[in-house]
């Protein structure tokens, strides 16, 4: 009889998800990621433990109904602690977990190429509308973007 430790155990599952199978469970997960307030809150509570109203300040546009509803499926899903302090009126913190803050530097670097690319992906899309959703001929689209945000060379 062969014996497995722990480690072990916890390296073979690793290689048992495969995100490109229709029933893998991960799939679930990238669902969760790939939302703009989770991304957005994650970093929000990079520097310490906050609470609802400081988080829903520091991401503007944030609904109250989504900010909670982000903030269940962060917990839920292991990434945000929500520690609640007796007291008049209760207070609510939340804070990343050492796995929300394993995912931190991923949701930065999406943030921060979302940031410096917004112009290129605006310039491609306007190219992209001008040809009505069509192909480019010949292969990529060479797109210039000019001084104003309107002006553009599709070629």
């Amino acid at each position: 009889m062969t014996t497995t430790t722990a480690g072990q155990r916890r390296e073979e599952a690793k290689h048992a998800y495969d995100a490109f199978m229709a029933d893998c469970p991960t799939r679930q997960l990238l669902e969760s990621l790939s939302d703009k307030w989770l991304g957005l809150l994650v970093h929000a509570l990079a520097d310490g433990p906050k609470r609802h109203g400081q988080l829903a300040h520091k991401v503007a546009g944030v609904s109250q109904k989504m900010l909670t509803q982000t903030l269940r499926t962060l917990e839920r899903d292991g990434l945000v602690t929500r520690t609640v302090t007796a007291s008049v009126p209760v207070r609510v913190d939340y804070a990343l977990t050492p796995l929300g803050r394993d995912l931190l530097p991923v949701m930065v670097a999406v943030k921060r190429w979302a940031e410096t690319h917004m112009d290129e992906v605006n310039a491609a899309r306007r190219a992209y509308d001008l040809r009505g959703g069509e192909p480019s001929s010949g292969g990529q689209a060479s797109v210039e973007v000019g001084g104003s945000p309107d002006a553009l060379r599709v070629t």
